[in-house]
């Protein structure tokens, strides 16, 4: 028999009974969630640091042309999160989507693995660093079977990276204080398990892939695909699924129509004669919103008509004509954060520099790490990553409860305050980098190597962990601004638009991705009566002008972290729910075992019921 009082509004188990406070969600539900990230980021994290190389060496594309088809390709990937985050909200719930997005992308990596395998289907082989070879660029039907298998890709990852971070946080309850400070620690670990993955992902799947060959990579990464969704199929028994609420766009497109619709209506005095549902309507139920002040016009939306009358059995009226206040304010929600969003993007477009140019400066350095190994340079992303793995424990065990003492502040500092620090280091980082390209460019004319030909003549006698100090840096403001911004998305957002609403974190790459792209156009565009047709227009880096690149992206974040402090001032945060008061240390304790086999002892007795 189930206890009313233990029923988690809005959710239910894997057979569509009212999920159990007792049974499901909790630690034990996330573990699941983790592994299957962690699998996830080992496949997508490492074709993600390592396609430049062979989009120039197999495909033979330029090196800026291989750039900007990588950052089109991520670009496409996090902005396709939208769509996942859509379908769930409104269609099917989380963990259904996540599975199906999932196998989309186990199939795009195959389709890659099998180009990969066969000569017959890739271009002549060639050197495209020599210039004195004729390269043929991939074209046709091998272009096209290039393209399907990356998209595939690109729209299953999408789909994955929306959904598992909302089921995750999914599995606390927030209106619990003691269950609320653990979805700030689901973030920091969930970044935690994105950053491990990644890190076997960046070293060694892409040694695999750079000395056993392509196939090999591509055959790991559909592996680690494959792993992902049978444990996270593992889990089924143990998620509070959130049901899905309807098409959230359709209900914020009733607000716009209906403000305008009542364009002419007078706005009351009094905020409470708005129109708020009944309690007896099943989308709003316990959870209320508070009237706010800001974009007031929307209010026009909740403003009755002299003649509006309710039936007895208390109706709802037409949504296009007349919103509650609680459908206004998940509207003013959605608009407010908005230019946080967007303040993001410039440092997206940092990150995706680290993971294109950064490599191909990598390439012409030396790569040697003792006698016989030799790093390969995508595998220089492990940098930023083995710091967040090593931070984020300090950050979640020390830094917080610190914090909090002083702040008062459940998670130690705000959302906006830990956005607004990596936006910091981010400038530090672009700054560095302009730095040490001007250190390794005067290394090649101090030793005549300007023309020398990367892989096929020795390298500039410089290390290639030089470029360590910009991964260094961006390493701590990943930590500080992605779990921030996908935290406060998640934290903000209306219950029935986390999914979409958390997409926006990944949006916020894949637009900074875009912007990339968009930039080394008009960078080449403007600076064309350069000897390389612009500062990133040819295939040699030694006589580009990548540094000039990097101040100009230093410069352009040092203005947006102004443009943030502005909005992040104007914010307004969502009023809390009654009795949030800070409690119980949220940390992930080894001491918490045994809860955990608890919850899942309970959850297997739930199941089996």
């Amino acid at each position: 028999m189930y206890e009313e009082d233990n029923e988690l509004e809005g959710f239910v188990d894997w057979k569509g009974r009212p999920a159990r406070k007792d049974c499901h969600g909790g630690i034990n539900s996330t573990l699941f969630v983790y592994v299957t990230v962690g699998f996830n980021n080992i496949a997508f994290l490492a074709a993600s640091v390592n396609l430049v190389s062979y989009f120039n060496g197999f495909m033979h594309l330029k090196i800026a042309e291989a750039a900007t088809t990588l950052t089109n390709f991520l670009g496409t990937a996090f902005l396709l999160s939208l769509l996942g985050g859509f379908i769930s909200d409104s269609y099917i719930d989380r963990f259904k989507t996540c599975v199906l997005f999932a196998s989309g992308e186990f199939i795009g990596y195959i389709i890659m693995t099998i180009q990969a395998h066969y000569a017959s289907l890739k271009p002549p082989t060639c050197n495209p660093l020599d210039h004195t070879s004729v390269c043929v660029k991939v074209s046709g039907g091998k272009a096209a079977m290039m393209f399907t298998g990356l998209y595939l890709i690109a729209l299953g990852n999408g789909g994955v990276k929306a959904n598992l971070s909302a089921l995750g946080g999914d599995q606390f309850d927030e209106t619990d204080p003691k269950e609320r400070r653990k979805i700030s620690t689901f973030f920091n670990y969930f970044l935690f398990s994105l950053c491990a993955g990644a890190a076997v992902g960046v070293t060694v799947v892409v040694w695999l892939m750079n000395n056993k060959g392509w196939d090999v990579g591509f055959g790991i990464c559909a592996a680690g695909i494959f792993i992902g969704i049978i444990s996270l199929t593992a889990g089924i028994t143990t998620y509070r699924n959130k049901v899905p609420g309807g098409s959230p766009l359709t209900r914020i497109a009733q607000v716009f129509v209906a403000s305008f619709h009542n364009a002419k209506l007078r706005l009351p005095e009094n905020p409470g004669d708005l129109y708020e549902a009944h309690d007896k309507e099943p989308y709003i139920s316990k959870k209320k919103l508070l009237h706010t002040n800001q974009f007031k016009f929307l209010d026009k939306a909740a403003t009755l008509r002299d003649n509006f009358l309710e039936t007895e059995n208390n109706m709802k009226p037409n949504p296009w004509r007349l919103c509650s206040v609680t459908q206004v304010e998940e509207t003013k929600i959605l608009l407010r954060m908005l230019p946080v969003f967007a303040s993001t993007i410039v440092m997206s477009t940092c990150l995706a520099q680290l993971q294109t140019f950064s490599v191909s400066q990598g390439i012409t350095m030396d790569t040697s790490m003792g006698k016989n190994f030799h790093i390969p340079p995508g595998s220089l992303a492990a940098i930023p990553l083995a710091i967040i793995i090593i931070i984020t424990p300090f950050y979640d065990r020390v830094f917080v409860p610190l914090a909090r003492r002083f702040t008062g502040h459940e998670t130690g500092i705000t959302h906006l305050q830990r956005i607004g620090i990596g936006l910091v280091f981010s400038v530090l980082s672009m700054s560095i980098a302009a730095l040490v390209e001007v250190k390794r460019k005067n290394v090649a004319i101090e030793k005549g190597m300007v023309d020398s030909i990367p892989l096929f003549m020795p390298p500039l006698p410089i290390s290639v962990f030089w470029l360590g100090f910009q991964f260094f840096i961006f390493g701590i403001a990943d930590l500080f601004t992605f779990v921030g911004l996908i935290d406060f998305f998640y934290s903000e957002a209306p219950a029935e638009m986390r999914s979409l609403a958390t997409a926006f974190s990944w949006t916020s790459l894949a637009l900074g991705y875009f912007l990339s792209s968009v930039l080394v156009r008009i960078v080449n565009s403007a600076t064309n009566k350069t000897k390389t047709h612009g500062w990133l227009g040819g295939n040699n880096l030694n006589r580009n002008h990548l540094n000039l690149f990097y101040w100009l992206l230093a410069i352009l974040s040092t203005l947006n972290f102004f443009n943030y402090l502005f909005w992040s001032r104007w914010y307004k945060y969502k009023p809390k729910i009654k009795g949030q008061v800070a409690d119980e240390a949220s940390t992930v304790r080894l001491a918490d075992i045994t809860t955990i086999l608890r919850s899942i002892l309970a959850s297997a007795s739930c199941n089996s019921s």
